[in-house]
């Protein structure tokens, strides 16, 4: 399958759409604290600096789709930023006011449409995991810390250390869960097996569940070196196949790929196969109730190049699903968005400190600057406020 970076090309479309994005880039920059250079202009308030050094290429990109365009453009080398993620800060704090609102009523007219392609139906799931988690075992590797957990980390005060900030938040969401000796523990989403691991060396018997074959590869390789076989098994399986009952149910930012038509069925799992009693620990990153609800049918670049299928949950949407598809109850949430800001920073520039060696690894510059600016672009979001991420410690009555 040709990957969508790999094709990044302008669709044509006719000048006055290129006109009319050009107007509302203006209108949406005007007050913003940034600084956009666009030949000898200067846009905005003042702040970090966002060149435009493609006009005509950037503006054209726009006008064919905006939620896509701007990130492509970026790909493209449209556009380029000292800083990336400063520079997309101010726009991340306005997102919900970007575009007039009296135009924000003609989005169902303009928005791209969710390719059916990409719902995730048993077999659809495994064929958008495998677009990301799939890449290469060796490009995660590079950019993620001794831990290879790919998840937000939770810093103590005063500390930068990312591999001990990654432990600091499995234990977080182990103890929320009660997670001891004899545990029956159940782990949809391995990741790369941390997690697992950390659970077993405090004695429980852990079932771990990717869909993922590179991730289950490595995670098993992991398990195989640490003498822990006897206590963690990890399954290429869906969680709507999953059987058992479990003292404890963990999902670490996994749900996001889960996709709002499978929301009953994923909440009904965590019901499904947790003991009388026992506890479920769901991290998850969520934002704000309102923008979820207005942009649920929005098809955005991080669909398109990062993650098909995904789709965010709001806080609100969370307890209201837990209320409405389960017996549980939600009896802690711990909320630490700014955390995620600090472990994309670290990601990002690991990633780019590593990219010699990347591209050894086959990948091109295209590919460097799509994952530049996803990294940015998440990195400002949790900045702003706009995206933040919580642990969810519920229990069975």
């Amino acid at each position: 399958m040709t990957e969508p970076w790999s094709e990044l090309a302008i669709v044509p479309n006719s000048p006055g759409r290129a006109w009319a994005a050009e107007k509302l880039f203006r209108f949406a920059v005007r007050d913003l604290a940034v600084t956009v250079e666009l030949g000898a202009e200067r846009l905005g308030r003042g702040g970090p600096v966002l060149r435009i050094d493609r006009p005509r290429a950037f503006f054209h990109r726009l006008g064919a789709d905006a939620k896509i365009g701007f990130g492509e453009s970026y790909m493209a080398g449209d556009w380029s930023a000292p800083e990336p993620a400063d520079a997309l800060l101010p726009f991340a704090e306005r997102l919900a006011n970007l575009v007039p609102k009296p135009l924000q009523s003609l989005r169902r007219f303009v928005d791209a449409a969710k390719p059916g392609s990409e719902r995730n139906t048993v077999e659809g799931a495994r064929q958008n995991i495998h677009r990301h988690y799939d890449l290469s075992n060796e490009l995660f590797a590079e950019f993620l810390d001794e831990t290879m957990t790919y998840s937000s980390a939770l810093f103590e005060p005063g500390s930068d250390d990312l591999s001990a900030a990654q432990r600091n938040k499995i234990d977080a969401i182990l103890d929320l869960t009660g997670v001891r000796e004899g545990t029956r523990l159940l782990e949809i989403g391995t990741g790369w097996g941390e997690l697992a691991l950390r659970a077993a060396k405090r004695g429980a018997h852990v079932t771990s569940l990717t869909i993922s074959a590179e991730q289950q590869t490595l995670a098993r390789k992991r398990v195989a070196e640490a003498g822990m076989q006897d206590r963690v098994e990890v399954l290429l399986r869906d969680y709507r196949e999953a059987t058992g009952s479990y003292d404890a149910v963990v999902s670490v930012e996994m749900i996001e790929a889960v996709g709002e038509e499978y929301w009953p069925a994923y909440f009904a799992a965590l019901d499904r196969l947790l003991a009388p009693g026992g506890r479920a620990g769901v991290q998850a990153i969520t934002m704000p109730h309102d923008r979820m609800v207005a942009t649920r049918k929005s098809y955005t670049w991080m669909h398109k190049y990062i993650f098909p299928g995904g789709h965010l949950m709001s806080v609100r949407a969370f307890e209201d699903a837990v209320r409405g598809y389960t017996s549980l109850r939600v009896d802690e949430r711990r909320g630490f968005g700014q955390h995620y800001a600090r472990t994309l920073r670290q990601w990002r520039q690991r990633f780019l400190a590593a990219w010699p060696r990347i591209t050894d690894l086959g990948f091109d510059q295209t590919f460097r600057r799509m994952w530049e600016f996803y990294l940015a672009y998440c990195e400002a979001g949790f900045r702003a406020g706009y995206l933040d991420v919580y642990q969810f410690g519920l229990s069975k009555r």
